[in-house]
């Protein structure tokens, strides 16, 4: 006969299983992309249109931004006038926003909660904030666009999985302005990215303007792959897309890649080259031809003057040094040059990163191809994974993409999915993982909606292996929702492959 102590366990292990399996089997309800690391849905829907207000006192302009765009959001759906306001003792069914210490921040940690009473979001941190606001505009977008104004009940416990989430512009091959730059960054802050890598150098075109160097645009962003008019950032627009990208919880990632990928650069100068005269401009796309001088004096200048150019109009932490491909300069002389500019660079209080550590001077190596691991084993301290096979997104799909590369292979929507960074890891010991980068190389794309069909819908899926714990990514289901999402990107005008 059971005792009423042993009847009571048996009753709480049964609550739990209904618990669990109400969780699993509603866990992708939301159509939430990337897929929160805990939903539980409850009976009931929350109708849109009987939300009358958003409630909160914060006073962060980027998350009083944040809030306008809720508020129009949620207008366009329910086709009601929403206010916002700071009376919490309302009781009206509203939206609450608001901080909370003493949830554990786990890394843009946010709990939100929807139910009879309306919504109520709170986190310990502004970033944990805004992307509760990024999942809560997710619920309500991808609803509506199945003829739906109602959401279920239900709670979200949420975190990041990895501090850096990150895509990487290469806006040198072809250059893309800044418009083109913003509305990439509304896609990528949709899907929870942090960080935009923009490759600013190569040897098709300088995109930068740098006031000590003004021929490096004159000259060095004329052109473009194959002959077409490039282009450059002046230092506003620069500061322009910095502030926006802030607005929007990203932080930008410049790149001046050296000692190779620098044609633009010597074609702009002569004294940059070591037998004094300067290449004709380039507009191919082979690589492994360039190099800076390691012998004269000028190069160091300039390249302190250029790091600290965008050091001083760029706050995030990093600043990427490229450090690839350098197939003309000497061991010797990449060291020298890769070990001088590293240290300058943190001279200026920032982080450097590598695409392949050859120095034991960078802290964060970028990990691309099977190359890299033999270049950052002993030497770096962490790693921001773009394995080529995988997370390049100029790969194309396959033998009938349009436009793309396929020198790593053909990476289908699946196979962009399907990794996992734990897994490469495995033969680099103890080095930590500070995130992803799904890169964007340009040269087969000129425009935006050739860029985006190369783009999306792969870069939802390392939306979603940057943030969400991998036990829980699952392909069958995850498509499923990655095909309403679809359908959210189409309305947008967004060319993607299907």
């Amino acid at each position: 006969m059971l005792s009423m102590k042993n009847l009571k366990l048996i009753s709480i292990t049964f609550f739990l299983v209904l618990i669990g399996c109400n969780e699993n089997q509603n866990i992708h309800d939301y159509n939430l992309i990337p897929l929160p690391n805990q939903i539980i849905i409850e009976e009931g829907k929350l109708e849109l249109n009987s939300i009358q207000e958003i409630i909160t006192s914060l006073d962060s302009p980027r998350l009083i931004k944040a809030t306008n765009e809720l508020k129009n959001v949620l207008s366009s759906i329910s086709n009601e006038s929403i206010k916002i306001c700071s009376d919490t003792n309302s009781s009206n069914i509203s939206i609450h926003i608001k901080s909370n210490t003493s949830i554990e921040d786990k890394g843009e940690s946010y709990n939100l909660s929807i139910n009879r009473r309306g919504i109520t979001l709170e986190s310990p941190s502004e970033e944990g904030l805004y992307r509760g606001i990024t999942s809560l505009k997710q619920i309500i977008l991808i609803s509506s666009g199945q003829n739906d104004t109602s959401i279920p009940f239900g709670d979200i416990n949420d975190h990041a999985s990895y501090s850096y989430r990150g895509a990487m512009l290469d806006v040198a091959r072809h250059f893309f302005d800044t418009n083109d730059v913003k509305r990439y960054i509304d896609i990528l802050s949709f899907y929870k990215i942090n960080h935009l890598h923009l490759h600013l150098t190569d040897d098709q075109g300088w995109r930068i303007e740098i006031k000590k160097w003004p021929k490096l645009t004159t000259i060095g962003a004329e052109k473009e792959v194959g002959g077409t008019p490039g282009g450059f950032y002046t230092r506003e627009e620069y500061h322009d897309i910095v502030n926006y990208a802030h607005d929007h919880f990203i932080t930008i990632v410049p790149e001046v890649d050296i000692p190779g990928h620098t044609n633009a650069a010597l074609a702009s100068y002569s004294e940059l080259n070591c037998n004094g005269i300067s290449p004709e401009i380039y507009t191919g796309i082979e690589v492994g031809f360039s190099s800076l001088c390691a012998q004269n004096d000028i190069t160091y200048k300039f390249l302190e003057n250029v790091i600290d150019e965008i050091s001083a109009i760029t706050p995030g932490p990093y600043f990427h040094v490229g450090g690839d491909e350098s197939d003309v300069t000497s061991k010797e002389d990449f060291i020298q040059m890769m070990d001088s500019v590293v240290l300058y660079v943190k001279q200026n209080n920032k982080k450097p990163i590598t695409w392949d550590n050859n120095t034991k001077t960078a802290d964060i190596a970028q990990y691309w191809n099977n190359e890299s691991k033999k270049n950052v084993i002993g030497k770096s301290k962490e790693i921001i994974y773009s394995p080529a096979s995988h997370a390049y997104l100029d790969m194309k799909y396959d033998s009938l993409s349009p436009y793309g590369l396929n020198w790593a292979g053909y990476t289908s929507v699946k196979d962009a999915y399907e990794w996992d960074p734990k897994y490469f890891s495995e033969s680099l010991g103890e080095i930590n993982i500070l995130g992803i980068e799904a890169p964007i190389w340009t040269e087969t794309v000129s425009n935006f909606d050739e860029l985006s069909f190369l783009v999306f819908p792969r870069i939802l899926g390392h939306a979603e292996i940057g943030w969400t714990n991998s036990k829980l990514r699952e392909w069958d289901k995850y498509k499923l929702r990655m095909n309403k999402h679809i359908i959210h990107l189409k309305s947008l005008g967004i060319n993607l492959k299907d």
